[in-house]
């Protein structure tokens, strides 16, 4: 990065580690953390909302939708997260593959699957092989927002399942007595009171989302603990940086990013439910409108 950098054995001290951390792998380790944020950025809205849609799913009045969501969260709440992780991406990747297959090439005569090899045309390709390096890594990244999104949109949506079933059944019957259709007793009665129930859950859901981002490894995505062992290792004399085993030192870099990271996660949980709980019939309710007073 800096023209006195460009011969590291002439380096020691001080100047020959600001060297050291200021490689262009090591940019790529500082990038991986800006990675792992985004994916928490979008998995955590994007499970809500599977949730949120599972949710409404399992208490339809209509069967079929009733049974799709029901299944979806038993189903993907049964299966071990690294297990679905190892299959989630292939077939998602395969399911879109296949549509654009049937799309693009409808004259293909020749079977799709064929034994262990799942073959389409070339055009069907996602994405292309002459598609730059930067978008086979969004597209194997955007494949890895999906499959945390629906695994722990299953977890949201029992928890939002279960916070519909927690509003007071007498709240739900007075609103009917006062004359309020079905779309405004959801709106105004169990939609506002659901979120004071939903939240606990909803926290622990996103602490543990907060720990499964290491599983990006397993999904061939760079991300902090992929460079965190590449980085650490040792490094002999035909490397420009030679040093022993550091992982030790690498790995205490992303405990104290995780915790510190979960330590701003309370702080914004806690406050967030201090403003749901206000005015509603509930002990933290209650105590709050008291010290309000």
């Amino acid at each position: 990065m800096f023209g006195r950098c460009e011969d590291p054995s002439s380096l020691d001290g001080a100047v020959w580690l600001l060297c050291y951390l200021t490689t262009p792998t090591h940019q790529s380790f500082y990038l991986a953390f800006g990675t792992v944020l985004l994916l928490l950025a979008i998995t955590a809205p994007l499970s809500l909302l599977f949730g949120f849609g599972g949710a409404l799913a399992s208490r339809s009045t209509i069967a079929p939708l009733r049974w799709f969501g029901r299944g979806y969260i038993a189903m993907v709440r049964g299966v071990p997260e690294i297990v679905f992780f190892m299959f989630g991406p292939i077939a998602l990747d395969q399911a879109f593959e296949y549509l654009r297959h049937r799309a693009i090439c409808p004259d293909w005569s020749e079977p799709v699957r064929r034994g262990n090899d799942f073959v389409v045309c070339t055009a069907a390709k996602l994405p292309l092989n002459a598609d730059p390096q930067w978008m086979h890594e969004i597209y194997g990244f955007a494949l890895a927002i999906l499959s945390f999104a629906i695994v722990y949109g299953a977890f949201c949506g029992n928890t939002i399942r279960g916070a519909f079933d927690a509003v007071p059944k007498a709240q739900i019957e007075t609103a009917r007595a006062f004359g309020m259709n079905q779309r405004q007793l959801f709106w105004r009665i169990l939609l506002p009171q659901m979120w004071i129930f939903a939240l606990p859950g909803l926290s622990n859901i996103w602490m543990i989302l907060t720990k499964a981002t290491p599983l990006l490894f397993l999904l061939g995505v760079e991300d902090i603990v992929y460079w965190a062992r590449e980085l650490g290792s040792a490094k002999t004399r035909a490397y420009s940086f030679p040093h022993p085993n550091w992982q030790l030192w690498y790995f205490l870099a992303l405990l104290a990013f995780y915790l510190g990271l979960t330590r701003v996660s309370e702080i914004v949980l806690v406050r967030l439910n201090r403003r749901l709980s206000h005015g509603q019939a509930t002990l933290a309710g209650a105590s709050r409108t008291a010290a309000c007073r």
